[in-house]
C-alpha cells in the first residue's frame, strides 16, 4: 500500500502540522495544498522543503536526506511538518507602564504570515520545541505581547489616548524587525484602546488642559497639602484657602530680551514675528474638551462634539468632576 503523507483538513488557526509517523517510505505520496510547504527534519536539523503539489518522493527530490541514510533505499526517518503560509489574525491584550509609568491597559489585533518557512521552523518549532499549533500560536502571541509591552512604555499617556493610530503605525514598524527574526511577516497591527487609572485619568485631563506635567505636579502637590491641612486640628480652613492658590501659581519665567532684527536672512532667537493685520489671533486660550480632546466654544457647559457635561468653577475655568477647588484660580467649587 502506498504510504500517503498530507495534511488533511487544517484548522482555521493551525499553523504547522507535525506527520505522526515518521517513518517514511521511498516512493511515498507527499501532497502539499496550496498556501503550504512541506519541512523535512531530522535531529533537530532541516534538509529538505518541498512546495504545493502531489509529490512521489525520491532520491531526486530529497536529495540530502538521499545522501544522510547513505544512498539507501530502505525506508528512512525523517519529521515531516506541514507549515501554512495563509494570513492569521491574532488579538491580543495586556498592561504596561507608559513613559510616565503611568499604569495602561491596551488590546487590539494584528495579521500575520510565515515569510520564511525554514527560519520560522528552526526558530520556533525547533528552537523552541513547539510541535503543536495551539503551542505555536500561543508562543507567537507572548512574543507580540512583549514587543507591544517594550513599545509602548516609550510613550507618553497623552500619545497613547489622543494619537492612538499614530502609536499603532510605529509600533508596528518597530515589531516587523522583531517579527522577521522569526521568519513571521507581521501584515498590519491595530491597537483598539487603551485604559488608566482614575487617578491617572485625572492627571490625564489636566495635562490635556495646561499642556505640560509640571501643572499635574502643581495639582498634586495642592491635594496633598489640602489633605494634611485638613487632618490639622490646629489649620483653619482660612489658612488652606490661602495656601492653595499661592501652590498652584504658575512660576514666573524669565523675561526674553528683545532682540534688534532690521529684516533679511534668518531672524535671530528670541525675535518673534509681529502679528500680521486680518491674521486670526492665536487660540491661547482655546479651551479643548477634556474628553474627546476637540476645541469647544468658550463658556461651553457640554461638548458639542461628545456630549459630556463641561463642569467649571465660579470664575468659569474648567475643573475636573468631582472636584473641590479650582486649580486654576484655587476658588472653592459648591
Amino acid at each position: 500500500m502506498v504510504q500517503v503523507i498530507e495534511w488533511v483538513n487544517p484548522g482555521e488557526d493551525e499553523i504547522i502540522w507535525r506527520y505522526p509517523n515518521e517513518v517514511i517510505k521511498w516512493g511515498a505520496q507527499l501532497i502539499v495544498h496550496e498556501y503550504e510547504v512541506a519541512v523535512f527534519m531530522r535531529d533537530g536539523k532541516i534538509y529538505d522543503v518541498l512546495g504545493p503539489g502531489r509529490h512521489t518522493l525520491t532520491t531526486q527530490n530529497l536529495p540530502l536526506l538521499y545522501k544522510l541514510v547513505g544512498g539507501s533505499n530502505s525506508p528512512f526517518k525523517a519529521t515531516v511538518i506541514f507549515v501554512s503560509m495563509k494570513q492569521f489574525q491574532g488579538r491580543y491584550g495586556g498592561e504596561t507602564q507608559t513613559r510616565e509609568l503611568a499604569p495602561v491597559k491596551y488590546y487590539g489585533v494584528y495579521w500575520f504570515k510565515v515569510a520564511d518557512p525554514v527560519l520560522f521552523i528552526t526558530e520556533v518549532v525547533g528552537g523552541q520545541s513547539l510541535y503543536e499549533a495551539s503551542d505555536v500560536t500561543k508562543f507567537i502571541r507572548a512574543y507580540f505581547n512583549e514587543g507591544m509591552m517594550k513599545h509602548l512604555s516609550a510613550y507618553s499617556i497623552v500619545d497613547l489616548f489622543q494619537n492612538l493610530d499614530m502609536v499603532s503605525t510605529q509600533v508596528k514598524v518597530k515589531l516587523i524587525e522583531d517579527f522577521r527574526r522569526l521568519g513571521l511577516e507581521l501584515v498590519d497591527v491595530k491597537i483598539e484602546g487603551v485604559n488608566t487609572t482614575d487617578e491617572w485619568r485625572q492627571r490625564l485631563f489636566w495635562i490635556m488642559q495646561t499642556g505640560n506635567a509640571q501643572a499635574v505636579m502643581q495639582m498634586d502637590t495642592a491635594k496633598q497639602v489640602a489633605a494634611e491641612l485638613g487632618k490639622s486640628e490646629g489649620a483653619a480652613m482660612g489658612t488652606g484657602m490661602v495656601i492653595m492658590p499661592q501652590l498652584l501659581q504658575q512660576p514666573a519665567q524669565p523675561a526674553q530680551p528683545a532682540q534688534p532684527y532690521a529684516g533679511g536672512g534668518v531672524p535671530p532667537a528670541g525675535y518673534q514675528q509681529p502679528a500680521q493685520p486680518g491674521a486670526p489671533a492665536q487660540a491661547a486660550g482655546q479651551e479643548i474638551c477634556p474628553y474627546c480632546g476637540k476645541p469647544i466654544p468658550p463658556g461651553a457647559r457640554f461638548c458639542p462634539y461628545c456630549g459630556h457635561q463641561i463642569h467649571r468653577c465660579p470664575n468659569g475655568h474648567i475643573v475636573p468632576e468631582g472636584a473641590k477647588f479650582c486649580p486654576v484660580c484655587g476658588a472653592k467649587i459648591e
